[in-house]
């Protein structure tokens, strides 16, 4: 006779010998002298006898939540009418061939390796293969801590679907504004371009929902007509702020490096003899040093900077820790300050610069290794190893000129 819930919870542990209690094809409810109730499943693989322990038995409850439920068979406790379901299934192995308990184990080792793989681990280490500098790194796992993290850092990523990737995006705009829920959107689908490469995951859940969130109507990158070049060069020159933040801005202008490249400047990259800064591998973004001619404006600003910094390693050292380079938010604020902020931000002057250079009628070659930009093509590359110093000098130093009149034209409006 098949069991029954009754005789299930009613059946008294023999504390001589251990009880089993069957119920049909092979599953049986052992009660062992201590008490513990524990279903079994009987079955022959390979002309071998075997047996397989599906669980613990628990007596059913009227009103038992279902996420409880759900957790106590996790844990692999069943009443009865669940035992039959997992017995089904062990079943269903055996007539493929295939050891029930093998197989339970297999799952274990597959859920252990994707929990292993969840979005927090797998982003780790998308950001370490990155030729970033340190505080690029740093920016971006800031990024998906506030951002992405509480909502999937720990889910594994074959669980994470378009509707949980949705949910950052919509709250990443509320919170944090466009150009963040872009950056995280970006971010995220880099996550699973890795993931999917390594196959810890099959597809990128951000592609259905990429363009759910808002265009930035900021077009912080537009280059700035001559116009407005001259009017913000002029505007910064009267801020009144810090003479480092303004220097640096005007290096920027004048060099046409990168915002990060130039508050991180130290004096031991000067040659300010030969006109000459070398800045290291080290800090520049494609990890190759880049030597940088000097026009004689910008000469001229450093050998003033020299004698109010010259004493730091810096060139801009920090307001409140002289042995640290000053931020780059020093810019956003002195912007901000002058009413430039959302129409301009300090990465469109090397849009600008390249832009104008072109226009003026420069050599291309000349204006991208200005801007230590890398050959797109292969082949190019590996044969084209021209630094064009030379021609580099007479370039700047007309853009510098340039710059010059620009401003000088506004002051007289």
């Amino acid at each position: 006779m098949p069991l029954t819930d009754t005789t299930c919870r009613n059946t008294k542990p023999d504390p001589n010998r251990t009880l089993k209690l069957t119920d049909g094809k092979g599953l049986y409810l052992e009660v062992k002298p201590n008490g513990v109730k524990a279903w079994r499943y009987r079955f022959e693989l390979e002309k071998k006898e075997n047996v397989f322990a599906i669980g613990n038995y628990f007596p059913p409850k009227l009103g038992e939540a279902d996420e409880d439920a759900s957790l106590r068979r996790a844990g692999r406790t069943f009443t009865l009418s669940e035992a039959r379901n997992e017995h089904a299934k062990a079943r269903a192995l055996v007539k493929q061939g295939i050891n029930p308990a093998h197989y339970r184990k297999l799952e274990r080792i597959k859920r252990a390796q994707e929990n292993a793989n969840t979005f927090a681990c797998v982003a780790k280490e998308w950001i370490a293969r990155k030729d970033w500098e340190d505080v690029t790194k740093a920016r971006r796992q800031n990024m998906l801590e506030r951002v992405v993290y509480p909502k999937i850092g720990q889910l594994p990523l074959r669980q994470i679907t378009p509707a949980h990737i949705l949910d950052v995006l919509t709250n990443a705009t509320k919170k944090n504004g466009p150009s963040v829920a872009a950056e995280a959107r970006r971010t995220m689908s880099g996550v699973f371009e890795l993931a999917v490469a390594t196959l810890r995951a099959d597809n990128d859940p951000v592609y259905p929902v990429r363009k759910s969130i808002p265009a930035n109507k900021t077009q912080h990158k537009r280059p700035l007509s001559p116009e407005e070049i001259g009017k913000l060069l002029k505007d910064v020159e009267g801020h009144g702020g810090r003479f480092e933040t303004v220097s640096a801005f005007r290096l920027m202008w004048l060099t046409l490096c990168r915002p990060n490249e130039v508050v991180e400047a130290q004096w031991c990259e000067f040659d300010l003899d030969n006109a000459i800064w070398r800045i290291p591998a080290d800090r520049m973004k494609k990890r190759k040093d880049h030597i940088v001619p000097l026009p004689r404006q910008a000469v001229g600003l450093l050998i003033v900077l020299r004698g109010l910094t010259g004493q730091h390693a810096h060139l801009f050292p920090g307001r409140d820790d002289r042995r640290r380079p000053m931020s780059q938010a020093s810019f956003r604020q002195m912007l901000k300050a002058l009413g430039w902020a959302g129409k301009y931000s300090p990465h469109a002057t090397r849009t600008t610069g390249s832009t104008c250079l072109n226009e003026m009628g420069f050599v291309g070659d000349w204006i991208e290794r200005q801007l230590a930009h890398v050959e797109p093509n292969a082949v190019r590359r590996t044969y084209n190893h021209a630094d064009y110093l030379s021609d580099r000098i007479v370039m700047m130093q007309k853009w510098a000129d340039y710059l010059d009149s620009l401003q000088l034209t506004q002051a007289k409006n």
